[in-house]
């Protein structure tokens, strides 16, 4: 199939409108990146890539037969109009829970983007597969459970979210729960769980999820053997397999959360932070959390991380936490290392654990 790429002879006007994010240009043509796999707008924030890595088209339609996939800030495959809705509307609610703790009704946020509650719970529902309530729910949620990462107490973690009452947060939390911890313990009896299978920079990548979050991610040679494993996890849950490019709309959640891995191991995107949905125990919470909180690019020893958990000898114990982590690399265990320094056993192969530790100095010193 052919495509159309932005004639040559424009090709330094068009690179010095990406340069320059001039929206004069926006709509006018995309750019998308062969290191990254990823195209966007002119006037897309993102880092600039280098000048030799650019390919330029006149539609987004061009770019994605082409291979590519649309960039999650700024929406390219998307109307103009449209991308900037949901852009003004996520930042109006993010500013209400991050100044006032306070989740802005649908009127409010209505009257601050200046559009009617029809066309946009349409537009952000269709973009984001969450309504504003949702999405802000979330972005609350998430917020409190920073705080206690950060070493707050629970209560005062809770009404520094804005959480009015205990059962409201545990109203709030009960939703986004998944499976329980009896239903994990037989196998995912009663759970719904979907999963995508593609290819990624290291390989097949399987993305598994339920309603709630992310419940499993592997990497490997053979999709076959991915797809067998997780059904040995969960045997007795209702499994089923999702196209990537599918449009059902309950599976825009394992299609994002799916997307975000790839850029991820692809080096355009640092920041993983997805809603997961798995047991364990509370020392592996904390062992995760604290392999969240290495920032990427570095690393930590078992015994450094067993100290900072104020139990300086069970290093043992935390190894055997990352081990048996289900969501690697959404909780980073390729950051924890020997006390040498050296990379420890690493289920996806020490090779993947070198590569993840190379891309991300990489991107962190770039």
């Amino acid at each position: 199939m052919t495509t159309t790429k932005v004639a040559v002879l424009d090709h330094q006007q068009l690179w010095a409108a990406v340069l320059s994010r001039d929206s004069s240009f926006d709509g006018r043509f995309v750019y998308a990146v062969r290191s990254t796999g990823v195209y966007c707008r002119p006037t897309c924030p993102s880092r600039r890539p280098r000048q030799s890595q650019a390919v330029f088209f006149t539609v987004p339609e061009d770019a994605s037969r082409a291979g590519y996939r649309p960039c999650r800030r700024c929406r390219p495959n998307m109307p103009a109009e449209d991308a900037e809705l949901v852009r003004r509307a996520c930042e109006y609610i993010d500013e209400c829970i991050g100044d006032c703790n306070s989740v802005p009704s649908l009127s409010e946020l209505t009257g601050a983007v200046g559009v009617g509650a029809s066309r946009l719970v349409r537009v952000f529902k269709r973009e984001t597969g969450l309504s504003p309530a949702q999405y802000a729910r979330g972005k609350r949620l998430g917020r409190f459970k920073a705080v206690v990462r950060d070493g707050s107490n629970v209560a005062g973690a809770m009404y520094d979210a804005g959480f009015g009452s205990p059962s409201r947060l545990y109203e709030n939390a009960e939703s986004q729960l998944g499976m329980t911890p009896a239903s994990y313990r037989k196998g995912g009896a009663g759970a719904v769980i979907r999963y995508i299978v593609t290819e990624s920079e290291l390989g097949g990548l399987l993305v598994a999820g339920t309603s709630s979050g992310v419940c499993a991610v592997k990497l490997g040679d053979d999709h076959d053997a991915l797809i067998a494993e997780l059904s040995e996890e969960f045997p007795a849950a209702e499994i089923s397999r999702v196209e990537f490019t599918g449009l059902d709309p309950e599976s825009g959640g394992l299609r994002r959360w799916t997307e975000a891995m790839l850029e991820y191991l692809d080096g355009s995107r640092l920041d993983i932070d997805l809603p997961l949905d798995v047991l364990a125990t509370a020392f592996q919470w904390r062992v995760w959390r604290k392999l969240q909180a290495i920032p990427a690019g570095e690393t930590r020893t078992y015994h450094q991380l067993a100290g900072e958990l104020e139990k300086p000898t069970a290093s043992r114990a935390v190894g055997r936490a990352c081990a048996t982590n289900p969501v690697a690399p959404i909780v980073p265990c390729h950051r924890a290392v020997r006390k040498d320094g050296g990379l420890a056993g690493y289920r996806w192969g020490l090779h993947r654990k070198e590569a993840l530790l190379e891309m991300e100095r990489r991107q962190a010193g770039s």
